[in-house]
C-alpha cells in the first residue's frame, strides 16, 4: 500500500464496518471482536502504527509488566478495580434485601460477610439474593463509582 500512514488512520473513520472487519482479518489473523465501531477504528489505527513504526520495546513491556505485578501482584481481577473507587479498608455496607438486613464490611482483600471471605461484592449479592447481580450496583455503589 502507498497510502502514508496518516492517511491510513484517517480513512479509518469514513471506512465502512465490514471493511473494518476485513482491516481487522488481514492485519490481526483473526476474526474481530464483537465491539463497537470505535473500538474496532482505536485498535486498527494502534495495529496499522505498530506494523509501520513498531511495538514497545522489550524493556518497555517488562518494566510495564514488572509495575502492573507491584500493583496486583498478577492478579487481573484485581487490576479491573481501581483501588480509588474501592470503598475504604473498614467501611461497613449495608443492604436490606426482602425485608432482611445484611452487613458486609470492606477488607484489605477484599470483602466480609457472615464471618468469610469474598473476593468480590458480586458474589456476596448473588449468595444473598440466588441470582446474578452487579454487587456495585447491588449495595448502592455503582452510581458513587460513575461520579469519582
Amino acid at each position: 500500500m502507498t497510502d502514508t500512514i496518516p492517511a491510513r488512520l484517517a480513512a479509518l473513520k469514513t471506512t465502512s464496518t465490514p471493511d473494518l472487519k476485513a482491516q481487522w482479518r488481514d492485519l490481526f489473523d483473526s476474526e474481530p471482536p464483537p465491539f463497537n465501531r470505535r473500538y474496532l477504528e482505536s485498535r486498527l489505527a494502534y495495529r496499522i502504527q505498530e506494523l509501520a513504526y513498531g511495538g514497545l520495546k522489550p524493556e518497555t513491556i517488562k518494566r510495564l509488566e514488572a509495575l502492573g505485578e507491584q500493583l496486583d501482584g498478577g492478579n487481573i481481577t484485581t487490576r479491573r478495580i481501581r483501588k480509588d473507587l474501592k470503598p475504604i479498608t473498614g467501611t461497613r455496607l449495608i443492604r436490606e434485601w426482602q425485608g432482611v438486613e445484611y452487613l458486609v464490611t470492606v477488607t484489605a482483600d477484599g470483602f466480609e460477610w457472615q464471618g468469610r471471605p469474598y473476593k468480590s461484592l458480586s458474589a456476596i449479592a448473588r449468595a444473598i439474593t440466588g441470582t446474578r447481580w452487579n454487587g456495585w450496583v447491588f449495595f448502592g455503589l455503582k452510581n458513587l463509582r460513575r461520579r469519582a
